[in-house]
């Protein structure tokens, strides 16, 4: 194949055609539109991966990575916990009661889940909660409460609120709830509107008294660990005569998840079609270069030209102007996502998306995934046209032309 042939032609095509200035105009907006194709999945991708992932963090910290449950009653116990311990030393334990309370504080009421926690051990695995308990001397009937909360009963540190339990004692008679007169102490954020206005912490001795449970008993164990998913089966394995059981948080929240994965993928289709659009002006662009320029082609062929060599051309020019698109596409996506990222242009609702600040995060695949489908996409529009250059018929050609 002569490759200066090839390289000198293709440089002259992709010269600006002042005759036809329509052919290449067309090439300009296929080289835009893939630019902008590439550039926009770029954005998009990386906005979807780092929403999924702020929402992660803070289900990870707020759902735990995993949580032992009892099958039976009292199942999970202080000689279950001391087992565990041992038994995996690299993962960490928190053991727990909850119930659920209405909170009143004056007129204002609000209602609730009320965790029962040791202050050390919760600490050790939940970030949020220890940044709240930081620098507080806790007492039994001390309650840590979400900032929602919070803001809806005008607390300030030291007041006193009633907490009302849902699970109620017959006397006689009549039915009346618990209620036990606790002390606000601080309030946390989670960046999740759900958790900030129905979580409250407090000792685990405050509620084995008020609900009468056994000393050594929980309500489950909450486990701190590094590798989640790899650690469950172990966890199940050793659970699996202890009559307990053990759930991951992405079980717990497998629905959500999976439906921001289906977004995702469907965003990726859609967007996708931005650059397959863009790659019709390429298809239209080399057509209406092979057509302007049948005269030359067939000359070509007529000196000895393979028709290998004629395709090689086209394929060339098609790639080149798409390529040079992906190229231009990738450098504005990153630049678009470093000033997004950098400048404070979009402004998200905290309390809904857990971040005032837009979430940016491309993952390595997804970034070769748009490289790859952009290539495929380019490399299909420009081989109909290469081919069809090779099939004019020269001796016609020339006798008319």
């Amino acid at each position: 194949m002569n490759k200066k042939l090839v390289n000198f032609i293709v440089k002259k095509y992709l010269k600006f055609d002042n005759k036809n200035p329509f052919i290449s105009i067309s090439a300009i907006l296929a080289f835009i539109g893939v630019a902008i194709g590439v550039m926009v999945l770029i954005i998009t991708m990386a906005i979807m991966n780092g929403t999924a992932k702020e929402f992660k963090n803070k289900l990870f910290t707020m759902n735990y990575p995993l949580s032992i449950y009892p099958k039976f009653k009292n199942s999970t116990n202080q000689d279950l916990l001391e087992k565990l311990e041992n038994k995996f030393p690299d993962m960490k334990f928190s053991p727990f009661l909850s119930s659920q309370v209405i909170i009143q504080s004056g007129e204002n009421i609000s209602g609730g889940i009320i965790f029962g926690v040791n202050p050390k051990k919760e600490s050790r695995i939940n970030s949020i909660y220890k940044k709240a308990a930081e620098g507080q001397k806790l007492s039994k009937y001390d309650i840590i409460i979400g900032n929602g909360i919070k803001e809806e009963l005008f607390l300030s540190a030291g007041e006193k609120a009633t907490l009302y339990f849902t699970s109620i004692n017959p006397t006689g008679l009549t039915t009346m709830p618990k209620l036990k007169r606790f002390t606000y102490k601080n309030s946390f954020k989670s960046g999740l509107n759900a958790y900030d206005k129905a979580y409250i912490y407090t000792s685990i001795e405050a509620l084995q008294t008020l609900l009468r449970k056994d000393k050594n008993s929980f309500a489950g164990i909450h486990v701190y660990s590094e590798n989640a998913m790899k650690d469950i089966e172990a966890l199940k394995e050793f659970l699996k005569n202890k009559d307990a059981g053990v759930v991951g948080w992405w079980q717990q929240n497998g629905n959500f998840f999976a439906a921001m994965e289906l977004e995702k993928k469907a965003l990726f289709i859609v967007l996708m079609l931005i650059i397959i659009v863009a790659s019709l002006n390429i298809i239209s662009s080399l057509l209406m270069t092979v057509m302007s320029r049948r005269k030359e082609i067939a000359l070509l062929l007529s000196m000895g030209t393979s028709q290998k060599e004629i395709k090689q051309i086209f394929l060339k020019l098609g790639t080149i102007i798409g390529f040079s698109g992906i190229i231009v596409g990738v450098g504005l996506g990153f630049f678009g996502m470093w000033i997004l990222d950098t400048f404070n242009i979009i402004s998200l609702p905290a309390d809904v998306y857990g971040t005032s600040k837009l979430p940016l995060d491309l993952s390595l695949i997804d970034f070769v995934s748009i490289l790859i489908g952009a290539t495929i996409i380019v490399l299909l529009s420009s081989y109909y046209p290469a081919k069809k250059a090779t099939n004019i018929d020269v001796i016609d050609v020339l006798r008319n032309e």
